[in-house]
Parts: C-alpha cells; sequence; structure tokens
C-alpha cells in the first residue's frame, strides 16, 4: 500500500456530470483541479454503467429554447457528432475526452473517498483534507485543497464535514409547499437498474433463475405496461427503496431490482402474451442501483416548489432548469398508484448560487442531486443536464473564491456580478442576464453587418408549396415583436363550399423566457373564401413598450386549414393545441390539469411554420444584438442574422466592431447559434436528422482592420462544430476596427451570431 499526499486548489469529488462540469469549469479559469471518483468511468447516472438518459430543462422537448448551453451543451453536440447512434460507450469516451483535455485538472478514478479533516464550530466548520482509497492500485491518498466540491450525489463528503443537511420529505408547514406532506418523514424517490435487448433474428429462449420474482404475485401486471420495444429508460419505473435507506441498504435494493427485472423477461419471454419476442434476448442489464435520492445539504437558500413554478428571479442565479417536479410513489414499482407525479412550470425555472454551498462549512460547494433544496423542489432540480450546469456554476464560483480569497458565502453576497459575468463569460446556462462585463470592448463599439433579417415570413414555393394543416384544433404562431405587430397574413385553405369567419388572437407570453400563451391583447376575425388556399390579412395593431414575444392563436374552424410549410423561419414557433387523445409526454404517467406547456406542443411542428408574412420589417435580428449582452433567447431571439443567402456553403456575411480609436486586442470570443431548441439526448431517446445543427457557423475568419485600410486575417477556422469558440491572438494586435466573416454555415439559409467579444490586456 502506498501512502500519498496530493495538494490543489480545488477538490471535486465524484465523477458524474455535475462534478466532470465543475471541474473542468474551475480548470479552465485557471486553478489547479483534482476530480476524484469512485467508479471506473465518469458520468454516474449517465455512464455506460447505469445507462440513464442525459434530461434536462428541454424536459424531453417541452419548453422551447431552453437547451443547455456552456459545458453540458458541449458535451450534448459532440456527442451528437460523434455518436449519432447513441452508443452509452461512446458517450464515456466523449465525458473523459471533455476532461482529458484540460491541463489543469489531474483525474483520480477508482477512487473512494471515505475520510475527511475538518474543524471548527458546527456553524463554521473549515474542511482541510480528505482522503481516498484507490481501488486496484493499493494507494491512499489524502487530497489538500482550499475549496471542495461534493458532487458525490449522496453527499458523503459533505457529511463527514459536518454539513447540515436532511433527508426525506418537509412538512408542509416549514415551507408552505402545497405537495408536501402534513407530517415531515423519510421517504425517498426509490432507485432504478435499467435492461437493454436484442433481436438476434433467431428464436432465443430464456431460462429464468431461481431468484426471478415471480409478477404475478406483485402489482406490477396490474398496474404498469411491459413492451417488448421498450429499453433502457423506458423502463425507469422498475423502482425500488423509497421506504428503506438508499445508502445504506443498495445491497438489498439491488438484489430486488435485479429479481424483478429478470421476472419482467420471464414474462416477456414465457407468458405466451408477447409473440413478437421469440427472437429478443437480453443484451445488458444494469449492476449498480441508480440512485435518485439521499442526502440533500442546506444552503443560505433552500429552493421551493413555489421557486420553481413561480419562476423566481432570483438576483443570484447561475443556472436553470426546466424539468416537471417529478415525485414517484416511495412504493416504487409496487405502488398501486401510476409510477409518477408531474407539474411543469409555464417555462424554464431559475437556480440561485446560494443553493450551492453550506450553510455551515465554510469552503465546500455542492453540485448535482444534493444541493439545498426540499423533496419537493429536487424532483425538478435532479436531473442530469440540470446538475451539470449546477456543476459548471459551482466550480465557477469555487475558482472565484481560490482567486479572489473569498468564501462562498462572502462571493455570493458580496460579489454576485463576479459569478455572473464570469459564467456569461464562458456561455453558461443563465437566462435573463445581460452581459456587462467592462472588459469586453465590444460593448464600446459601433456595430454593423453585411445584412439583417428584416423580413418575417415563411412562403410557398413550387419546390415546397405546403400542404393543409386542418384547424380541427387551435394552431398558433410565436413570434418576435419588435417594434410592432401590425398585420400577420395568413395561408389558409378555405371551406370547399362556401367561406368561412376565423377568430384571430394575440397573446403575450407573460414572461420573457416563456412561449405559452398567458395574457390576452387583442381579438380580430378573417374572412376566409372557399377553396384556396388563399392570404388574409389579420390586423392587429400591437406595439409593446419594450421588444418581446406575442403568441397569434388561430382557432379552431374544421373546415378550414393553415397551410404548413417545411421551414424553420429564425425567432419563431408553429404550436398546437393539445387534443383529446394526444400523447402525453410519458403515456402512463396521467398529466396534472393547466399546464400550458403542455397544452400548447411543437411536437411534429418543429422546423416546419404556417404560411405567414408579418409587418413592419422586423429588428430583432439588427447587428446590435450580437453585443447586446443575452446569449439565449429572451423576449426574442437575441441574435444577428443575416439575410438569406444564395448557397449556405459559399456565404459572405460579416459583423463588424468599430471603435473611435485603436485598441489593443489579445482575444475574441464568438457565440454561435446550435438552434437550442434542438432538443438533443445523450442516448437518443429522440433523434434529431443532424450530426452538426444547421444553424452553426462552419468556416469564418477574424479579421483586424489595418492602418492601410485593409482587412488582415487574424485567425481562419473551417469545420466548426461548437457554439462558443474562444480565440487568444498569437500576439496582441493593435486596431480601430474587428470583423467577423462568415464564409459557410453547415446548411442553414442565414448566418447567425448570438454574441462577438473582444478584450485587451
Amino acid at each position: 500500500m502506498r501512502e500519498e499526499e496530493a495538494h490543489y486548489d480545488i477538490a471535486v469529488i465524484g465523477g458524474g456530470l455535475a462534478g466532470t462540469c465543475a471541474a473542468i469549469a474551475a480548470a479552465r479559469l485557471g486553478r489547479r483541479v483534482a476530480l476524484v471518483h469512485n467508479r471506473p468511468v465518469l458520468g454516474g447516472n449517465a455512464s455506460s454503467e447505469v445507462r440513464v438518459w442525459v434530461c434536462g430543462a428541454t424536459a424531453h422537448g417541452v419548453h422551447r429554447w431552453a437547451r443547455e448551453s456552456g459545458i453540458m451543451g458541449e458535451l450534448y453536440t459532440e456527442n451528437q457528432y460523434r455518436n449519432p447512434e447513441g452508443n452509452p460507450y461512446y458517450w464515456d469516451q466523449v465525458v473523459l475526452d471533455a476532461v482529458l483535455a484540460e491541463p489543469l485538472l489531474d483525474l483520480y478514478l477508482n477512487t473512494d473517498v471515505h475520510e475527511v479533516d475538518a474543524s471548527g464550530p458546527h456553524d463554521a466548520r473549515v474542511l482541510h483534507s480528505c482522503t481516498g482509497w484507490m481501488m486496484g492500485s493499493e494507494r491512499r491518498i489524502t487530497f489538500h485543497a482550499r475549496q471542495f466540491l461534493d458532487c458525490t450525489g449522496d453527499g458523503l463528503l459533505g457529511h463527514l464535514a459536518g454539513a447540515r443537511h436532511r433527508t426525506g420529505r418537509e412538512a408542509r408547514s416549514e415551507h408552505g409547499e402545497p405537495w408536501a406532506p402534513d407530517e415531515a418523514d423519510e421517504a425517498l424517490l426509490g432507485s432504478t437498474i435499467l435492461f437493454h435487448t436484442k433481436d438476434t433474428g433467431r428464436p432465443v429462449k430464456f431460462v429464468a433463475p431461481a431468484h426471478a420474482k415471480d409478477l404475478s404475485a406483485t402489482p406490477i401486471l396490474r398496474n404498469r405496461v411491459l413492451r417488448t420495444g421498450d429499453n433502457g429508460c423506458d423502463y425507469w419505473w422498475i423502482e425500488w427503496g423509497g421506504e428503506l435507506d438508499t445508502v445504506h441498504d443498495n445491497e438489498r435494493i439491488r438484489d430486488e431490482l435485479q429479481a424483478v427485472i429478470m421476472g419482467i423477461w420471464d414474462h416477456i419471454k414465457n407468458s405466451g402474451e408477447f409473440p413478437d419476442a421469440e427472437n429478443l434476448t437480453l443484451e445488458w442489464v444494469g449492476s449498480i442501483p441508480g440512485k435518485r435520492e439521499y442526502r440533500r445539504f442546506v444552503g443560505d437558500h433552500v429552493l421551493t416548489q413555489q421557486d420553481i413554478l413561480e419562476q423566481r428571479q432570483f438576483e443570484d442565479r447561475v443556472a436553470f432548469g426546466g424539468w416537471s417536479i417529478d415525485l414517484h410513489p416511495i412504493q416504487g414499482m409496487y405502488a398501486d398508484e401510476p409510477g409518477a407525479r408531474q407539474r411543469y412550470a409555464d417555462g424554464i425555472f431559475h437556480i440561485p448560487l446560494r443553493c450551492l454551498y453550506s450553510a455551515n462549512v465554510t469552503n465546500m460547494l455542492f453540485a448535482g442531486r444534493n444541493i439545498s433544496a426540499t423533496h419537493i423542489a429536487f424532483g425538478a432540480t435532479r436531473v442530469m443536464a440540470t446538475c451539470a450546469t449546477l456543476g459548471e456554476a459551482a466550480g465557477t464560483a469555487a475558482a472565484l473564491c481560490v482567486t479572489e480569497g473569498l468564501t462562498p458565502r462572502e462571493l455570493a453576497h458580496k460579489h454576485p456580478e463576479k459569478v455572473r459575468r464570469t459564467l456569461l463569460k464562458q456561455d453558461a446556462s443563465v437566462i435573463g442576464i445581460r452581459d456587462d462585463d467592462p472588459a469586453d470592448l465590444a460593448r464600446a463599439a459601433r456595430v454593423s453587418a453585411s445584412s439583417h433579417l428584416r423580413r418575417l415570413a415563411a412562403e410557398p414555393t413550387p419546390a415546397a408549396p405546403g400542404e393543409p394543416y386542418p384547424l380541427t384544433r387551435d394552431l398558433a404562431l410565436l413570434l418576435p415583436v419588435d417594434p410592432a405587430l401590425d398585420t400577420v397574413d395568413l395561408l389558409v385553405h378555405g371551406a370547399p363550399d362556401d367561406g368561412r369567419e376565423l377568430t384571430v388572437e394575440l397573446w403575450g407570453t407573460g414572461r420573457p423566457e416563456n412561449a405559452v400563451p398567458v395574457d390576452h391583447l387583442s381579438t380580430t376575425t378573417v374572412t376566409v373564401p372557399p377553396g384556396g388556399p388563399h392570404w388574409v390579412t389579420a390586423r392587429l395593431e400591437h406595439r409593446p413598450d419594450t421588444p418581446g414575444n406575442a403568441v397569434l392563436i388561430v382557432r379552431a374552424c374544421p373546415e378550414a386549414a393553415l397551410v404548413l410549410l417545411p421551414e424553420r423561419v429564425d425567432g419563431v414557433l408553429a404550436l398546437r393545441r393539445k387534443a383529446d387523445g394526444d400523447a402525453a409526454v410519458d403515456h402512463d404517467i396521467p398529466e396534472e390539469e393547466g399546464q400550458l406547456v403542455l397544452e400548447w406542443q411543437a411536437r411534429g411542428l418543429r422546423r416546419h411554420t404556417f404560411g405567414f408574412r408579418a409587418a413592419p420589417d422586423t429588428r430583432a435580428f439588427t447587428p446590435e444584438q450580437a453585443v447586446g449582452g443575452f446569449q439565449r433567447p429572451y423576449a426574442g431571439p437575441q441574435m444577428w442574422s443575416s439575410q438569406s443567402l444564395t448557397d449556405p456553403s459559399r456565404a459572405d456575411e460579416w459583423l463588424r466592431l468599430d471603435w473611435d480609436h485603436q485598441r489593443q486586442l489579445v482575444e475574441v470570443r464568438v457565440v454561435f447559434d446550435d438552434d437550442v431548441d434542438e432538443y438533443l439526448n445523450n442516448l437518443h431517446r429522440h433523434r434529431t436528422p443532424f450530426e452538426v445543427m444547421p444553424e452553426l457557423v462552419r468556416d469564418y475568419r477574424i479579421q483586424a482592420l489595418g492602418p492601410d485600410g485593409t482587412w488582415h486575417t487574424l485567425l481562419a477556422v473551417t469545420g466548426n462544430r461548437r457554439r462558443h469558440r474562444v480565440h487568444r491572438l498569437d500576439t496582441p494586435v493593435r486596431t480601430s476596427a474587428l470583423r467577423l466573416r462568415v464564409d459557410a454555415t453547415h446548411g442553414a439559409r442565414h448566418a447567425h451570431v448570438v454574441a462577438l467579444k473582444a478584450y485587451g490586456e
């Protein structure tokens, strides 16, 4: 056995997606980081050992423009390019490569931390070091650091250090949460083991092991649905342990889950009810329970059900989520009630920095499912893409604490702008905060462009004439309104025998980050002649005080139809109102009433638009948007878009910054558009046809204006597939103007730039 001492600025314990993103974020900010993980592969529940889908704020496509950016966004899009088939082993390599790319980050796999050295009174503990045993190598390693991050999920590091935490459910009286029980208890969400099958092309028998569960002696056959085509997380409901201790009873829970999987497969193969299972065999069965819940730490703020459903905008918000409050019965798969109860906010919700550090251990932050949240709120924050964004925020905060000599509490209460500006500089997952970084020289520049998109419209062409989309239900268009929406022409098929009147309404979205109709603004009617299609004009006269989104609703008229075109229009969404019989987000979960994001769906309409023409011209895509400070859609698309390109593979568009006098530049950052409305998933529950998002700029040049009035190319990039690009110039450049020249996109008909930033010494 070897005894070792290791010294770092920051020690991140736990290598799930939260810990991985925390470690990468801190290392990118110049700190020496140890990432310590007790498994042989990174990713936690997302790894090939457990194989849970990485879900987040999009909530399987429920929320608009909600896919995570920052480090989690990089992992999503890199996996999409490398791993279009959703191979879990390839996903492991995507995560590992992201860690190995950071020279200041040291990775310790198979290292189980179970000892700590901490001191101080209960309300001001200090964590000095933690010690782990590297299995297989007989190395006992003590990690010394100035800041520690508990990303273990179960919260063991913080528990050993004396950090305040709780398990189970709070009483309703504690936070006034409507879903909380009358009395506090120790109930938890259970753990799950998954399995995958494959078709061998020939009959395969299955002889059940002796420990296989007899499903007829359980409520499973009565209350859950078995399908031969389901794999992996389709069987999320194989869950148990909520009435136990999910850590100390882990082995018992694992044995029960595996016995049930064998019982399920025995029933599918041998009951005679599934003739299409004859050629199927088990390809993989997990051996590690994927835990949902255990300790939740207490920070300076405890996130609640109201924080989520009311979408409270915290001044110190550092990340967002969008998953439903998703709670399961404590009996899990043996419950008679449905496998989950879910409630969505009208849009994404925000998470403050005060939820990411310990209230009583002065140098410990945390991220993942163990953050400071009630059991109810945890039901929405626990999904892994959200945990990853929390990891990036916590890692960023830890790096700033080391650099500035602050505690996490001092950083959150006295210098929240440092965290906000750093996260925005890194293109992290923050919505509704404007980047006001005084170091960004682009903020003081005059901005111009070769062109910009002025006219919002989707019109048929001979190659794409569109098709009727019956108005058997309410249909809608979400449109950016800047400066006004005087009229919208709609392309409509009338009834075959007589004209019809359509009711057209305009609604506000309530919040800048939402995409649902909340506030009624006006109603008008339009007359549609028989046959068609015909262009008809809805007069709206909407002139908001500030730019924002509006929802144009065309009420149902079964004899008429809008024309659906196979075209994606920037900043515009086609929506349809949910009708009786429409599938829920999950077929087997009953929906709560009154959820607007489920009532108004884009399912089946993505990258399509109803034929329309809006007037007057829009200002939503002017070049100034690229220095406006917003890097996510928020009350509009928040990006520069060129006019339509004649050939996306040979673009000739540019965005330019001019200063009154020469500036010395050392770094240029660009945020491109990778269509954060496109739902991605690491194992491809939903398959998008694009390995690289078409809207992403593929080839570009960054140029500086020389004293002779000619442009000099500082760097040229081809084959780009990243949203956020950081270019440190080899030598400082003095210039009075900077130009980003777009040479090609990955297929989109417009050049898009979300942000262009320039920094001096």
